[in-house]
């Protein structure tokens, strides 16, 4: 536990899983998060063997009493210095606002919107009171409302998405924009070779991991450094490949 805790939903498989090794390999013990606690298991057993401190559980993030529940069974693993909001699902090829089903919209919502509220309802308190930490949601182009966000199709991820950007700009200025220690953004990680985004996607999930491992590792100071100067905050931002992008 040389840099203290990163805690991952999503952490069993994809961008998940490759957010978790770069910041175990980084110092962090981290805690991997499947959709069920077996598929937890086997990522942090997985992660063990390349030499990272990790640690596997699972649950329904889209279900609060699921998410309460595995918060007491972490431990002091609850109170990361690393949040990493990485569950996500895609919407069915075909679903347009007016055609998905109920069930549809409830599913894909569920998972990618009410998953990050019920990951910051449990995981983040200690944070905030703590004044410091760092919150990081994935994202995607779709959900933006510029350039691909706003070509229509995929209803319920786009929305789901868009919805994940509002909530994050949102705590990020509940949160002071950082002034109260706790740095609160979102990235767009692109089409990455994972379970969801398929074998023929242009980027590695290696590749989609990096900035949110670099923001995870990063002060207001190192990324002034970076950026350089500018009129607004560097946090409660979207990012896209280390750089900030229009939501």
């Amino acid at each position: 536990m040389d840099n203290g805790v990163a805690l991952i939903t999503g952490g069993a498989s994809g961008i998940g899983f490759a957010v978790a090794a770069q910041l175990g390999r980084a110092g962090y013990t981290v805690a991997v998060l499947g959709r069920n606690v077996e598929s937890g298991r086997q990522a942090a057993t997985a992660l063990c063997e390349m030499g990272i401190d990790a640690v596997g559980d699972g649950a329904d993030f889209s279900n609060h009493a699921e998410v309460a529940s595995l918060r007491e069974r972490l431990g002091p693993l609850a109170e990361p210095e690393i949040l990493v909001c990485s569950a996500g699902v895609m919407s069915e090829k075909m679903s347009k606002t007016l055609r998905t089903a109920p069930d549809e919209w409830d599913r894909v919502l569920g998972v990618n919107l009410l998953g990050v509220v019920n990951a910051l309802a449990h995981f983040a308190p200690p944070m905030v009171a703590a004044r410091s930490g760092k919150v990081i949601a994935l994202s995607a182009c779709l959900g933006r409302f510029s350039g691909p966000g706003t070509s229509g199709g995929l209803a319920p991820y786009r929305v789901s998405k868009a919805a994940v950007n509002a909530l994050i700009r949102n705590f990020a200025a509940e949160t002071g924009w950082g002034a109260r220690g706790v740095l609160v953004d979102a990235v767009c990680p692109n089409h990455c070779r994972t379970p969801m985004g398929g074998p023929d996607a242009p980027r590695s999930a290696d590749e989609g991991a990096e900035t949110v491992a670099w923001l995870a590792q990063t002060n207001l100071e190192v990324r002034r450094n970076f950026i350089g100067n500018v009129d607004f905050p560097l946090t409660g931002l979207l990012w896209e490949d280390q750089k900030i992008i229009s939501w």
